[in-house]
């Protein structure tokens, strides 16, 4: 066996998303304040930082106020405040708008800012590396390490250069070891080496099942007088069906840039349901399409959210080490918001750990950083909005009508809270029960296929390494999902990533994975009905390569 060289940090943080970014510049800051050198590394699995960032996104700047006061002396990329507020409801050929007086406040987005969470992220690496924060972007954290007693104590990376058999290539370079007092998983939504601590560690005894949904984005240009900069839209209804949760948002940005995207919640049911081709129709809608006429695309991405709430989020600490930002699930699915969430929940694992390491301690329980969240204000926010995802679970109209009481009534405070009896993957139907669903083709103005969205995803993936979409039995794919379920994985995969192939005669079917395409939205890992898709970090620098999202 190769030796791993090791490298010993003070915090190692495995993601630079807005949870890792805001834990390594707390760290420092509170290392300037009591004169106090702390050694922190960043990992992140993307080609740069921002790479693999993608998010609506209207940023609520609370915690971001709390982390850098000064961020618009800074030149902080929020350069497109709120200026207009509209949640329609769709059918399919019209649109009913809310009044704004009877929409609750976690709807409303006075103070905020549309903006693009990549380049957020960008620029708080930027804050990072000023303060002294090492930041790896192209290495993947593969592996975490463990000490003799079992306490987590760092990870490391992949190894380069591992062909498709398995076996090193003339390129091959070793993973690297980084060894932490602590170490915070900040990968975003289903991370890969937080799975394995929620399940080793018995984190989510007790909890909720955790709820998914899968977001998908387009960037457009739009002719400027279609662009309104600072306008929000939201909207519910169509194309989805009553019973399937979900919603679309429309965010104008600066430079004629307008944001659009569609979440499907993936406890859907029909497996013949396509997330991408409903968010491909929901872009046809007349008050849609009104925006986008004359205009171009010129990014697509696809992200799995958590959208669970207060009550599925896991123990966040064990020994060693936290779960921060959407690794846990700080998600507030009624607000469509987790950016504030995850810089602040970054900033309270730093404050805990700072506090051990200057009193000695190193690998332990850091069990200040749960309670200072229960004593937060995202606590607060969050309680608030615990029974959003629940009641919408029941149906559209019932759980608007009923969520809306909950929040005009009860401000959040209602003295029950519901719960979610299922995961996302043991909610789909048999196909002999379901009915199949025709999607209109393609018209390649406003909607478009699979395939020639991955494109402008940039997305890449060094061809020669073992796939990293791994089956725990290769039997399943064709003896249960096709089966059984008519294999789903072609349709909730937002990117051809999967595809059945047969002979000519039809005969001989097997699945076929496109692990090229793959922009690492994680819905596979979390929707595939009997768990057998595992995803697993391909080599650092692979995926997407988003701009601007």
């Amino acid at each position: 066996m190769t030796q791993r060289e090791s490298m010993q940090y003070d915090v190692v943080i495995v993601g630079a998303g807005p949870a890792g970014l805001a834990a390594a510049i707390r760290l420092k800051q509170l290392g300037q304040e009591h004169n106090s050198e702390v050694s922190v590394c960043v990992l992140e699995k993307g080609s740069e930082v921002g790479a693999h960032i993608l998010s609506g996104a209207v940023m609520d700047p609370r915690a971001l106020n709390e982390l850098i006061p000064d961020w618009k002396e800074r030149n902080a990329p929020l350069n497109a405040p709120v200026t207009g507020d509209k949640f329609l409801f769709l059918s399919e050929g019209g649109a009913f708008q809310v009044p704004h007086f009877l929409l609750p406040s976690c709807f409303r987005n006075e103070g905020n800012y549309v903006v693009s969470l990549g380049n957020v992220c960008r620029w708080l690496a930027q804050q990072a590396e000023a303060l002294g924060v090492e930041i790896f972007p192209g290495f993947a954290a593969a592996e975490v390490l463990y000490s003799e007693s079992g306490n987590v104590m760092g990870v490391a990376t992949g190894d380069m250069g591992i062909g498709k058999d398995g076996q090193p290539t003339a390129n091959h370079q070793p993973g690297m070891e980084l060894h932490g007092k602590y170490t915070f998983f900040a990968e975003g939504c289903r991370g890969h080496l937080g799975k394995q601590l929620q399940e080793k560690f018995r984190l989510r005894e007790g909890r909720d099942p955790q709820v998914y949904g899968i977001g998908l984005k387009e960037l457009w240009e739009v002719k400027p007088e279609k662009h309104s900069k600072g306008l929000v839209i939201h909207t519910a209804g169509w194309p989805l069906d009553a019973h399937t949760y979900g919603g679309s948002f429309v965010y104008h940005m600066e430079d004629n840039l307008v944001s659009i995207g569609l979440v499907v919640g993936l406890s859907y049911s029909n497996p013949y349901l396509s997330p991408f081709e409903e968010f491909q129709r929901f872009k046809t809608h007349p008050a849609i399409r009104a925006f986008l006429e004359g205009g171009k695309r010129v990014a697509y991405g696809a992200r799995a959210i958590t959208a669970g709430g207060l009550q599925s989020l896991p123990k966040l600490t064990f020994p060693g080490g936290a779960l921060t930002g959407d690794d846990a699930g700080f998600l507030n699915a009624a607000r469509i918001k987790g950016s504030h969430a995850a810089i602040k929940t970054g900033m309270l694992a730093a404050e805990a750990a700072f506090a051990a390491l200057k009193a000695g301690r190193a690998a332990d329980e850091l069990k200040e950083f749960p309670e200072a969240f229960g004593n937060s204000w995202l606590f607060d926010e969050l309680y608030r909005a615990r029974n959003f995802k629940p009641w919408m679970a029941k149906g559209l109209y019932l759980g608007a009508m009923m969520f809306g009481m909950d929040q005009i009534l009860f401000r959040g405070r209602a003295p029950w809270t519901l719960h979610h009896p299922y995961a996302d993957h043991e909610t789909l139907r048999k196909k002999a029960e379901a009915t199949p669903i025709a999607y209109p083709k393609p018209d390649g103005v406003f909607s478009f296929d699979r395939l020639s969205s991955v494109f402008p995803s940039n997305t890449n993936h060094e061809e020669n390494q073992p796939c990293h979409l791994t089956l725990k039995d290769a039997a399943v794919p064709i003896r249960v999902n096709l089966e059984i379920f008519d294999a789903p994985e072609q349709r909730y995969c937002p990117a051809g990533v999967y595809e059945i192939v047969r002979e000519a005669d039809g005969s001989n079917p097997r699945l076929q994975i496109n692990a090229q395409n793959c922009v690492h939205c994680k819905t596979c890992d979390i929707k595939d009905p009997t768990q057998n898709i595992v995803w697993v970090v391909p080599e650092g620098g692979g995926g997407p390569n988003y701009p601007n999202m």
